[in-house]
């Protein structure tokens, strides 16, 4: 079966048909999630770290790390994720206020459901463009995707219409290492041009 950050987060909620046919009966027909982070980011902009996420094996969601710290290895990732590897999409990010959106439509969600690594809060990392520098803890990373198509649809879509990390997660590659804890600042260091400066990959090689 095609990997799916969706799928893998609706797991934990229901099988897709059984999501699929609550859904019908309750009628579900909401608009597409959309969070509002605010202005589009500018160099200088900060936010804060409100929870380090991680699955030790694909297919699972991401658990919040009971230390409040994690490690980014240089051009890896992070330190015991299974989506660490030689590709462009090494570390992954969601935004508080995208999550805040989901539970507003109902949907009992939190840090790590939607597969993110790093949940960040008082930044708009969804608008970054592609190449843009951010200093995160200890470590830096490079915006290199923004979004994710999902080949399946989920429990989420199901029972809410939507899911909101294929247009709001962002993935980047870790361009320094360090450490990342809970409460750390994330912060623009260089708006990018649209150009990423890794090569990309469909998966970790």
């Amino acid at each position: 079966m095609a990997e799916s950050t969706c799928t893998n987060t609706c797991k934990r909620i229901c099988e897709n048909e059984t999501a699929k046919k609550l859904a019908n009966d309750l009628g579900v027909d909401n608009p597409l999630m959309v969070s509002d982070q605010g202005p589009a980011p500018v160099e200088g902009d900060t936010g804060g770290i409100m929870s380090v996420n991680i699955a030790p094996k694909k297919g699972m969601r991401k658990a919040p790390v009971e230390q409040g710290v994690i490690h980014l290895n240089a051009d890896y990732g992070v330190e015991g994720d299974a989506h660490a590897g030689d590709w462009h999409r090494q570390v992954s990010f969601l935004a508080e206020e995208s999550i805040q959106v989901a539970r507003d439509n109902g949907l009992d969600v939190g840090y790590g459901d939607f597969a993110e690594n790093i949940t960040t809060k008082g930044i708009n990392i969804k608008q970054m463009p592609l190449g843009t520098l951010l200093e995160v803890g200890d470590a830096l990373v490079e915006v290199s995707q923004i979004g994710k198509i999902c080949h399946t649809r989920c429990a989420i879509y199901y029972l809410a219409g939507d899911c909101i990390f294929p247009r709001e997660g962002v993935f980047g590659w870790v361009v320094k290492p360090g450490d990342v804890r809970v409460g750390d600042e994330v912060r623009v260091v260089k708006l990018g041009d649209g150009t990423v400066n890794r090569a990309l990959s469909d998966k970790p090689l």
